[in-house]
C-alpha cells in the first residue's frame, strides 16, 4: 500500500517471453511482488529464436541456473557475422561458445524458475489502457468477450514485443528504418535435402539456410531482397515452399510444417526506455534483423540491467533517479546491435557489389584483432557502461575468477546467485571494510584471494587482478582499485551511494 492506494503488485510486466520472465525472476530475487500479463491464452510452443551467446550464459550462471539450459542445448564451437565464420576464445569467458537452444525451451525453463520464485503469469490478459500518477500506474485489461479489469502497481514494464501495446500507450516514439527484404522461416521435414547443413547460401535473389533442429526436423530460412510483404499477412507453408523453389530451384520434398513465420530487416528503437513509471525492455524497446542471434540475448540482458535497479527503487533503497541509468546504459547497447545487424543484412545481399564487399570483409575477419572485435560485439562481452572510475574494469562485466576464501574455494559468479551487490576485498584491506559501513543491509562484503594474478578482459587482454571491487547485481563493476595502491575510500562511498542509496547508520 502506498498512501491510501492498494497495490495489486509492486511491478506489472506485460509479456511472458524471455525478457519478461527474466525480469520477473530478477525482481523476485530482490523480494519485489510482480505479476506478468500476457495477451495469449497460453504458451504457443513455437520454436522461434534458437540460441544464447556468452554474456547471456554468464548472467544465468550468475544466478545459479545455467545448468538447466546447458542440459537441453548444444554448444557450438564457432559463430558468424553475416555468414562469415568467427572463432571464440576460451580465455575470455568460462562460457565462450554459443548455445543452440530453442526459444520455446528457454521460455519453459525460465517459467519453471519463475514459478519456483513465486511469480504469477496471468494469461488472456491484454493491456488496453495505462494511467500514471504520482504513486503508481493503473493498467486496464480488456478483451472483446470480457469487461475491462484493472491492476494497480508502482511500475509497469512493457516486454510485449516489437508491436508493443505498452510502448504505444505510453506515447513513446519508435524511430528507425523500414524493412527492405522478406524472410520466411519454417520448421519442416526435408527428406530430399542432400546435405545435413546449409548456411547462408547466396542466390541471385537472396539466400537460404537449413539446419537440423532434431532428428528428422529442420529449420529452413529463406530471404528475398527488395520485396516487403504486408506485415499483417499470414505466413504460410506454401509461401515458404515457393520461396525456396525460387532460390534453390527445388523444395527438397519439404512437408509437415510445425511452424511458419515471417520477419524482415526493419530496425527501430524506442526513443526513451522510460516514460515516468512505464519502462520498456526487449523487443518492445528495439527490433532489428535477427543476424547473429542477438535479439533474445539483448532482451535478457536488458532485464538483468533493469531488475536490480527497479527493485532498489521499489524497496526504498535507492532514489527513483537510478532508473534513468537503465536508458543511459542499455539504449547505446541496442543502438549498436541495430547498427551491426544493418551491416550484416547489407553483406548478405545478392549482387556483384555485395560479392566484392564479402570478399574484402572475409579477408579482414582472418585477422585476430578483427575476429576479436566482432565476436566481442556479438557476444556482448565487451560492453562497458559509462560508470565513473579510472580502473580498466570499471563499467565492464566482472570476469568469473577463481577465488579462495578463508573457508572454501568459489568463483566470482557464485557470489552473485542472490542477485545482491558484492564488495569483494582481495587484499584484506581494513579501509575497504570501514568505508562500506552503513551499506551492510544491501551489500555483501566478501574477503577472498584471487587464484590468479592476472584476469583476462575481452577487448583489453590480461590485466593484474584488482585489490578490491564493487560488483553490481548484474555483474558489472561500479568501482575497483588496483593492487599496490591504497583504496580511495571516498570514491568507494560515492559509488555505493550512487548505485545502492545512502548509508544507514546505527
Amino acid at each position: 500500500m502506498v498512501g491510501d492506494t492498494v497495490m495489486d503488485a509492486d511491478v506489472v510486466i506485460a509479456g511472458a517471453g524471455p525478457t519478461g520472465l527474466m525480469l520477473a525472476c530478477e525482481l523476485r530475487l530482490a523480494g519485489v511482488d510482480v505479476v506478468i500479463l500476457d495477451r495469449l491464452a497460453q504458451r504457443t510452443r513455437e520454436s522461434r529464436a534458437g540460441g544464447m551467446h556468452a554474456r547471456t550464459l554468464e548472467v544465468l550462471d550468475q544466478r545459479g541456473v545455467l545448468d538447466r539450459f546447458l542440459a537441453l542445448g548444444e554448444l557450438q564451437s564457432v559463430g558468424h557475422f553475416s555468414g562469415l565464420w568467427l572463432d571464440f576464445d576460451e580465455s575470455e569467458s568460462r562460457h565462450p561458445y554459443p548455445l543452440t537452444i530453442l526459444q520455446s525451451t528457454i521460455e519453459r525453463l525460465l517459467e519453471e524458475w519463475a514459478a519456483e520464485l513465486g511469480v504469477l503469469v496471468r494469461w488472456s490478459s491484454e493491456v488496453s489502457g495505462i494511467h500514471q500518477d504520482e504513486t503508481g500506474v493503473t493498467v486496464e485489461l480488456g478483451t472483446a468477450e470480457a469487461a475491462p479489469a484493472k491492476l494497480r502497481a508502482r511500475y509497469l514494464v512493457g516486454c510485449d514485443g516489437g508491436r508493443s501495446t505498452v510502448r504505444k500507450l505510453s506515447g513513446t516514439d519508435f524511430p528507425g528504418t523500414p524493412a527492405s527484404m522478406t524472410a520466411l522461416l519454417g520448421d519442416v521435414e526435408l527428406p530430399d535435402l542432400p546435405e545435413d547443413y546449409i548456411f547462408l547460401r547466396r542466390c541471385p535473389e537472396g539466400h537460404f539456410s537449413v539446419y537440423a533442429l532434431e532428428p528428422g526436423w529442420f529449420r529452413l530460412i529463406t530471404s528475398e531482397y527488395d520485396h516487403v510483404a504486408d506485415r499483417d499477412e499470414p505466413a504460410t507453408f506454401e509461401q515458404l515452399r515457393e520461396s525456396l523453389i525460387r532460390l534453390a530451384g527445388t523444395d527438397y520434398g519439404m512437408h509437415s510444417p510445425r511452424w511458419v513465420s515471417r520477419f524482415g530487416d526493419a530496425a527501430r528503437q524506442a526513443a526513451k526506455y522510460r516514460e515516468g513509471r512505464v519502462l520498456l525492455a526487449g523487443d518492445a524497446a528495439h527490433i532489428h534483423y535477427p543476424a547473429g542471434g542477438q535479439g533474445l540475448n539483448v532482451g535478457v540482458q536488458d532485464a538483468v540491467n533493469l531488475g536490480w535497479k527497479l527493485a532498489a527503487v521499489v524497496r526504498g533503497h535507492a532514489p527513483e533517479s537510478l532508473l534513468d541509468s537503465y536508458h543511459a546504459e542499455r539504449h547505446p547497447v541496442a543502438e549498436r546491435v541495430l547498427h551491426n545487424t544493418r551491416a550484416q543484412s547489407a553483406l548478405a545481399r545478392p549482387g556483384a557489389q555485395a560479392d566484392a564487399l564479402r570478399d574484402v570483409f572475409g579477408s579482414l575477419i582472418l585477422f585476430d584483432d578483427v575476429n576479436r572485435y566482432l565476436r566481442s560485439m556479438l557476444t556482448a562481452l565487451d560492453i562497458r557502461y559509462p560508470v565513473d572510475g579510472d580502473h580498466p574494469l570499471t563499467g565492464r562485466r566482472v570476469p568469473d575468477a577463481d577465488l579462495k576464501t578463508p573457508h572454501d574455494t568459489t568463483r566470482v559468479y557464485e557470489l552473485l546467485h542472490a542477485a545482491r551487490p558484492v564488495l569483494l576485498d582481495l587484499r584484506g584491506s581494513a579501509e575497504v571494510a570501514a568505508a562500506a559501513e552503513g551499506w551492510g543491509d544491501r551489500v555483501d562484503l566478501v574477503e577472498a584471494r584471487s587464484e590468479h594474478d592476472y584476469w583476462t578482459v575481452p577487448g583489453i587482454g590480461e590485466i593484474p587482478a584488482p585489490a578490491a571491487l564493487l560488483i553490481r547485481p548484474d555483474g558489472h563493476l561500479a568501482w575497483a582499485t588496483a593492487t599496490g595502491s591504497a583504496p580511495d575510500a571516498s570514491a568507494l562511498q560515492t559509488a555505493l551511494t550512487t548505485w545502492f542509496g545512502r548509508a544507514r547508520r546505527g
